[in-house]
């Protein structure tokens, strides 16, 4: 089958083939065929080392598709079931789901990120995230899988499956965005845009959009910015719309120690700044004592819009359908599997705000 595969020796470089092999579902196991795989930068991410991940993988970890088997157990979806893969799925059980913080379960994450469901050749294959799903079939514990109505469209619903639920779940369960308030996202890529729509859905009053790129300055207005700046433009904006205080809230969507730096200096006193990128573990950030507690700002993360899957992917798709989010718009552009890399060289160049793979009969 096609799949795209990282080998881990040959820098960022995502290699096409046709000739990958998944393994059948074991028990409490499903298999997905994959409609439709999101390019997040996250999956760059992986092959660029700031993500942790065995390899060689297939890559993808943002997708949709229909489950087509089912191993023994298997009762939460069937065979023919319309899905949203969860990259990092609750168990249900441990102290994190009995907590209410089913987003930072790790049972099964740790368990599927270190399973070879793929092979090629006979040599092993792991899946990004414990999925991979820029492959045409993958395997995935039934937990990692959410079923969704017949009528929402593979597209749409990949989306759904990270970035979506990443921004727009930073804002919303993660800063709490309060009606009448103002907002600054740094970064305006597919996460940053979902955390302004997010923002918006919440009421704020003023959403500020930061990026070096123009274009995806002028696309953040689309989905709800009320303005966009360069990052030197910063202070100036905070000085028009709130004296200089600092905004009530900050989203970080990018991950680097200077992004993260200028966030949390961005909101006011008892502001919020919530920290959405993946950064590198030896990336720093330094704070002083003193500003710590004087300023009392609340310094958050926020993993996986920290959701639960299992309803959030529900609440995004009835915004969607009342025409609250606009996923559609945020598509740039639609690829067939085997140009993978040209979908990774585009958001490197800043040019898309998301890019969907779907697949095309193999030769």
């Amino acid at each position: 089958m096609q799949a795209v595969v990282f080998q881990g020796t040959n820098g960022e470089i995502a290699e096409y083939f046709e000739d990958v092999e998944v393994a059948d579902p074991g028990p409490g196991e499903v298999k997905v065929r994959i409609h439709a795989a999101g390019v997040c930068h996250s999956d760059l991410s992986a092959m660029n080392g700031t993500l942790p991940m065995p390899y060689p993988c297939v890559l993808g970890h943002e997708g949709a598709g229909e489950v087509v088997a089912a191993g023994d157990g298997v009762n939460q979806v069937a065979v023919g079931d319309h899905v949203i893969v969860a990259w990092t799925p609750p168990c249900g059980v441990c102290r994190a789901c009995r907590r209410g913080e089913p987003n930072l379960c790790v049972q099964i994450f740790f368990n599927i990120a270190g399973a070879a469901k793929f092979s090629r050749s006979g040599t092993p294959i792991f899946g990004f995230a414990g999925t991979g799903t820029f492959a045409e079939e993958m395997v995935i514990p039934q937990q990692g899988v959410v079923k969704i109505p017949d009528d929402v469209p593979y597209e749409v619903a990949a989306l759904i499956g990270c970035g979506v639920t990443t921004g727009v779940g930073a804002a919303l369960n993660t800063a709490k965005v309060k009606p009448g308030s103002s907002v600054v996202v740094f970064g305006a890529g597919g996460v940053g845009i979902a955390a302004i729509q997010g923002a918006r859905v919440a009421g704020a009053a003023e959403i500020v959009a930061v990026d070096t790129v123009d274009a995806k300055l002028k696309d953040a207005l689309r989905f709800g910015a009320t303005r966009g700046v360069q990052p030197g433009e910063v202070d100036a904006a905070n000085m028009e719309i709130n004296e200089g205080e600092g905004f009530d809230y900050s989203i970080e969507c990018i991950g680097l120690p200077q992004t993260i730096r200028a966030a949390y200096d961005a909101v006011r006193r008892g502001g919020t700044a919530v920290i959405v990128g993946a950064g590198r573990q030896d990336g720093i950030v330094e704070f002083n004592s003193f500003e710590l507690f004087f300023q009392e700002k609340k310094l958050l993360g926020s993993y996986y819009g920290s959701a639960d899957v299992r309803t959030e992917f529900d609440r995004l798709i009835r915004l969607w359908k009342t025409g609250r989010l606009d996923l559609d718009g945020m598509i740039s552009a639609r690829l067939n599997i085997s140009e993978a890399q040209d979908a990774f060289e585009a958001m490197k160049r800043g040019e898309v705000i998301r890019q969907v793979l779907t697949f095309a009969p193999a030769g």
